[in-house]
């Protein structure tokens, strides 16, 4: 397996792998799967911003991605992103998910970012859970019923990840240009 920058040609994959979790998943809260020009938009704007957008591969299939965007879009949110990271439903538990987010966490941190955020769906989502906390994320909170999907009523997770010292110190970089 490697680990690399997704590129356009990867759409289709991105499609794929998100769509299954937007139908079967409460680890998003769309429910209606995007198609492989929206994941290709999206996936571009992510790039433009200078962001990491990274793919597992294996012998040419990709088996899962992680990405990191802006938290929020107003200036004082520029030392703080929120990674997402999705995997191919054949490739779960084989170690996609910790290569690919911690690939973007050392991306983060090389831009100069000073937290990164995990907004979970499901307060039921072990896996996710799980792959933050060995990653270092620290639980922040549940919002309770944030969403409704699926015929229920689903929460999300905050988990938090300081980089760089976090808030030890005042920033040494521009920050994420928003």
């Amino acid at each position: 397996m490697i680990i690399r920058a997704s590129r356009s040609g990867d759409a289709e994959a991105l499609a794929a792998i998100y769509g299954h979790h937007v139908l079967h998943g409460f680890g998003t809260f769309e429910e209606v799967p995007p198609s492989a020009a929206d994941m290709e938009t999206r996936r571009r704007a992510i790039i433009d911003l200078g962001l990491p957008y990274l793919v597992a591969e294996d012998a040419g299939a990709v088996l899962g991605f992680a990405y990191a965007g802006p938290f929020r879009l107003r200036q004082a949110y520029r030392y703080t992103l929120e990674d997402s990271v999705y995997i191919a439903p054949d490739a779960v538990g084989r170690g996609v998910g910790r290569a690919v987010l911690s690939a973007v966490i050392a991306a983060c941190e090389a831009q100069g970012a000073r937290q990164l955020v995990a907004v979970i769906g499901d307060s039921g989502n072990a896996a996710s859970i799980g792959l933050h906390t060995a990653l270092g994320f620290e639980h922040r909170g549940i919002g309770k019923s944030f969403g409704f999907k699926h015929g229920r009523w689903v929460d999300i997770v905050w988990m938090q990840k300081p980089l760089n010292g976090g808030d030890t110190r005042d920033p040494d970089t521009a920050g994420i240009a928003l």
